[in-house]
């Protein structure tokens, strides 16, 4: 079994149609994860029917109890991160400031404040049309602890590999560097990066590969857009090759991005004579370097 994971130094770049892509062309021989969790939006190209759902818990948050609270203030004094709010001489705690730290909790001189586990999202175990099956999630609003739902997600997937037999795990990760990305690459075996030929976009392409790197991770990369600019595409170029990145492929600015999109299907399906033979070429390259 094989962990391909797919990221981004930044958002927009196409990362997520790339992913929709492979996993239509891998069919029945990949689990898709979805490990965006932070802004889930595979969904819209895969349209999974869902099988299994259960909430996420991770962390705590503080209650208060009003029939044994005083309304001394000690719990607002502590409090460092401004969760603790006053309303007609009642304290309460705001759940979306709330750290879970737990110190009011301590210092409360009645133990009118409780803390109870906190539920921060949701995870989804979906069939998918390749005939496949995607795991998948969405992250509360103001809610944190991704890394350790991303960690769910990856762990129901390589489950469902494991279980079924696949033989393929596509990740499609966040953009950026931060803990949901660091997540993701745990464990993994690839990372294939997706950039477009633009100043930000390759500053950032170069801080997610350096973050991979801190894992060993075999890495190659697509340039999408790779016709706006072709003076920054041959820095990438360059980049890639200075760092033994393998080159998968440069795609061209098409309007076929937005508009797979907002039909709610993949690139492949979309526009099959223009871009089935190209990602067939992608993931056949990916396959095999898997297996080297």
């Amino acid at each position: 079994m094989r962990e391909i994971v797919i990221l981004s130094g930044k958002g927009g770049t196409g990362k997520t149609s790339v992913a929709g892509s492979l996993a239509l062309v891998a069919g029945k021989t990949a689990v898709i994860a979805d490990c965006d969790v932070d802004a889930a939006d595979l969904h819209l190209i895969l349209k999974p029917e869902r099988v299994k759902e259960e909430d996420f818990y991770s962390g705590y948050i503080a209650e208060i109890d009003f029939q044994k609270c005083s309304n001394c203030g000690r719990c607002l004094e502590v409090c460092r991160f401004g969760a603790v709010q006053k309303k007609k001489d009642q304290y309460y705690i705001d759940p979306v400031k709330c750290e879970g730290c737990g110190y009011c909790s301590y210092i409360c001189p009645r133990g009118s404040i409780g803390m109870s586990e906190q539920k921060v999202g949701k995870l989804y175990h979906s069939h998918i049309r390749t005939g496949s099956l995607m795991i998948h999630a969405s992250l509360g609003i103001g809610a944190d602890n991704s890394g350790k739902l991303v960690a769910r997600v990856k762990k129901d997937a390589q489950t469902t590999a494991e279980q079924n037999g696949y033989k393929y795990i596509i990740v499609d990760g966040s953009p950026g560097i931060g803990c949901p990305v660091i997540s993701s690459l745990s464990g993994a075996d690839f990372v294939l990066l997706i950039t477009e030929p633009t100043r930000s976009a390759l500053h950032d392409l170069k801080r997610v590969w350096e973050l991979s790197q801190r894992f060993h991770l075999p890495a190659g990369c697509i340039i999408n857009k790779a016709d706006l600019n072709a003076e920054i595409r041959a820095e990438i170029e360059v980049f890639l090759q200075r760092n033994k990145i393998l080159h998968l492929a440069s795609l061209p600015y098409d309007n076929d991005f937005q508009r797979a999109i907002t039909e709610g299907v993949s690139l492949v399906e979309y526009n099959s004579s223009k871009w089935s033979s190209c990602f067939q070429a992608i993931w056949q390259e990916l396959s095999q370097t898997k297996e080297n």
